[in-house]
């Protein structure tokens, strides 16, 4: 694994030399330490891709040094080495997590293999990580749409950083769950994962969640009590509706941020936290700093990474797929296995504008497993569980934010969806009742994911 970080700790200069030259030769990039104060030092520095610590030094021993490092979360490989191993250190080595045990005089060939081994697993982990959430397993992110597609990739490379990410998407659209995943891919993914909803709660009681309180802090405050981000330390917060923040409170936020410590409400004791932010709102942040209801200031703390996901109307391609999906867990919670959606079901599922985007697809899938009589889910069935029977609207079409094209992409898909049903799905008749060229309304039910039965026809190419 070329242009790996390493970190080489060892009391002996002249192994110190001989290991640092070995490795850079092979195109490693070698930090060395002489002790355990100062490996500490450079460990809170950086992130390595891999260590080696001799297990007698003169400020500690090197089992100490990797035992504080499983205490933090910090799971980067190690590779123990000494001149005077023993059973029992090995198995203590190993049942501390590491991934290997060297013995002195350290022999360059056996050193190099235990590396590039070393290194190996580690990135098949990451990739093995990176597979789980491509494949939907990690945050449940269902979709093969280029949108969605994009927004995969952009939360694999964002997870491997320490920065912070601001998720950004109407209600609905899946924030917390692409914040879980972030998570799950982190180099943090062993530690905790903390939620708070800024919106849910007081103004008055955020500070002590997010930052604790001291017994006596305040009436009712009957013991110590840790917050959000101390629980948090060495993992992830999730700060949902961040937008809805008080003012007071993104100010103290902002020094969190910035000097990486909190103090409980109440106390007056520093403590440092090594929290990673991940913040998620609907609301237009930018609008927000120009009105002065949000920090400029937090916002650019927050919006190191900005992830956008975009509304279930922007990926329609995506609403078979995630509605089979919902259907299957649907089907199984509620024991009625063996159900399954019809293409007219799916094609008026298409054709609605879902303004409560993913979150609301999901519960009227769950609907309709619980309200259709039969196994099998047809069109008529899913205008029933609809807002309004599913009919269309001829009035009210504009709703605020929503770009034009998509307000008539929805009403194009609307009228040639009731014609289809009208005329039984025939395409020929469909056009004629429309006064449209058959070439035409087949391209156009196409580019809007509809289509006919095709009974008695054949379609035109």
């Amino acid at each position: 694994m070329a242009h790996a970080h390493l970190l080489v700790v060892d009391d002996e200069p002249s192994i110190l030399t001989t290991l640092q030259k070995a490795l850079s030769l092979e195109g490693y990039s070698v930090d060395v330490a002489g002790g355990v104060k100062v490996a500490d030092e450079k460990l809170k520095k950086r992130s390595y891709d891999l260590c080696l610590f001799d297990v007698q030094l003169p400020d500690g021993d090197g089992l100490s040094l990797l035992s504080s490092l499983r205490a933090a979360k910090n799971e980067v490989p190690v590779i123990m080495m000494s001149g005077h191993a023993t059973i029992d250190t090995a198995v203590r080595a190993t049942r501390l997590g590491a991934l290997n045990f060297l013995e002195k005089p350290i022999n360059t060939d056996a050193l190099l293999i235990a590396v590039e081994t070393a290194l190996r697993l580690q990135r098949a982990e990451s990739e093995a990580r990176e597979l789980r959430l491509a494949s939907g397993q990690a945050g449940e992110l269902v979709g093969d749409s280029p949108a969605i597609k994009k927004l995969v990739e952009q939360i694999a490379r964002a997870a491997k950083s320490a920065a912070s990410v601001l998720v950004t998407g109407e209600r609905g659209t899946g924030k917390e769950l692409v914040a879980r995943a972030i998570h799950q891919l982190s180099p943090r993914a062993k530690g905790p994962l903390e939620k708070l909803n800024c919106a849910a709660l007081p103004s008055e009681l955020i500070e002590s969640e997010l930052f604790g309180h001291e017994a006596g802090a305040f009436t009712g405050a009957t013991k110590q009590r840790r917050g959000k981000f101390e629980r948090a330390s060495g993992g992830t917060l999730f700060l949902d509706e961040v937008g809805d923040m008080p003012l007071p409170m993104q100010a103290k936020l902002l020094r969190v941020l910035q000097e990486r410590e909190i103090e409980r409400v109440g106390g007056n004791e520093t403590i440092k936290v090594d929290t990673r932010v991940v913040a998620a709102t609907n609301r237009d942040l930018v609008k927000a700093c120009e009105s002065d209801a949000f920090r400029a200031d937090l916002y650019d703390r927050l919006n190191v990474v900005p992830l956008h996901i975009p509304p279930l109307r922007a990926r329609r391609e995506d609403i078979p797929l995630l509605a089979r999906h919902f259907l299957e867990l649907a089907a199984k919670t509620n024991d009625r296995p063996g159900m399954k959606l019809e293409d007219d079901a799916i094609a008026v599922l298409a054709s609605y504008s879902f303004p409560g985007n993913v979150r609301e697809l999901k519960n009227l899938t769950e609907r309709l497993v619980i309200l259709t009589p039969d196994d099998v889910i047809r069109a008529a069935d899913v205008r029933t569980c609809l807002p309004g029977g599913g009919a269309p609207k001829t009035a009210g079409l504009f709703r605020p934010g929503v770009p034009f094209r998509v307000l008539v992409e929805e009403a194009e898909r609307q009228i040639i969806q009731d014609a289809l049903t009208h005329n039984g799905g025939q395409m020929a008749a469909t056009a004629r009742n429309l006064d449209l060229e058959r070439s035409h309304l087949y391209k156009k039910a196409r580019a809007l994911g509809l289509r006919g039965d095709g009974k008695g026809e054949e379609e035109e190419t």
